[in-house]
């Protein structure tokens, strides 16, 4: 689950594709802290052409929404992990009301998720709780543990004072900021031997 700010309970809304204007409600939660439409909008806009079909990874998801945007812009599908049970319930909630049948929710804390058998992926939302500092280890167990394609995007979502530490065979794409967040998206490349 994200952390920072605590967002009020409501609601906010997928911003693009076949799921533009669809609602998501949002539980009142404790350091629930959803992407901001626009940092959303300039991600997805940097990754038009390759969402089309691709395997995503939604990890720390809170409420879903980098995830249910990928769905919403035809990705083929989505995992999304959030250790909050509440939080995930609220994501199930959503996905069923938004018929998004190619969406999955584990109810685990990342690192445990991401401990088991791994399913190769396109695109990885990696936007932990900031207190809880887990870059370092999330993206070693990504490059690690065989979750990623040989050239996968991963968005890392950080403090905006903070850049986390990636694996160096990850090359930075592009970023920017929004009030206090960092936003970043790399593409892998294959480790050197």
């Amino acid at each position: 689950m994200n952390s920072g700010r605590k967002a009020a309970s409501g609601r906010i809304r997928i911003i693009g594709g076949s799921l533009r204007n669809s609602r998501l409600d949002v539980p009142d939660l404790p350091g629930l802290r959803p992407t901001a439409d626009r940092v959303r909008e300039t991600l997805f806009n940097w990754l038009a052409p390759v969402i089309d079909g691709a395997r995503c990874l939604d990890l720390c998801a809170g409420t879903g929404a980098l995830g249910i945007e990928a769905l919403s812009r035809g990705a083929a599908s989505v995992q999304f992990v959030e250790r909050d049970t509440r939080a995930a319930q609220a994501l199930r909630d959503n996905l069923a009301r938004l018929k998004a049948a190619n969406g999955e929710v584990a109810a685990l804390d990342a690192a445990q998720f991401l401990r088991g058998a791994p399913r190769v992926q396109d695109l990885v939302f990696l936007d932990p709780p900031f207190a809880l500092e887990l870059w370092p280890v999330l993206t070693l167990q990504l490059e690690q543990g065989g979750w990623l394609a040989a050239q996968a995007w991963i968005y890392v979502e950080s403090p905006r004072a903070t850049v986390p530490a990636v694996p160096p065979n990850w090359q930075l794409y592009r970023e920017g900021h929004a009030g206090e967040v960092r936003f970043a998206l790399y593409r892998r490349a294959l480790p050197l031997s």
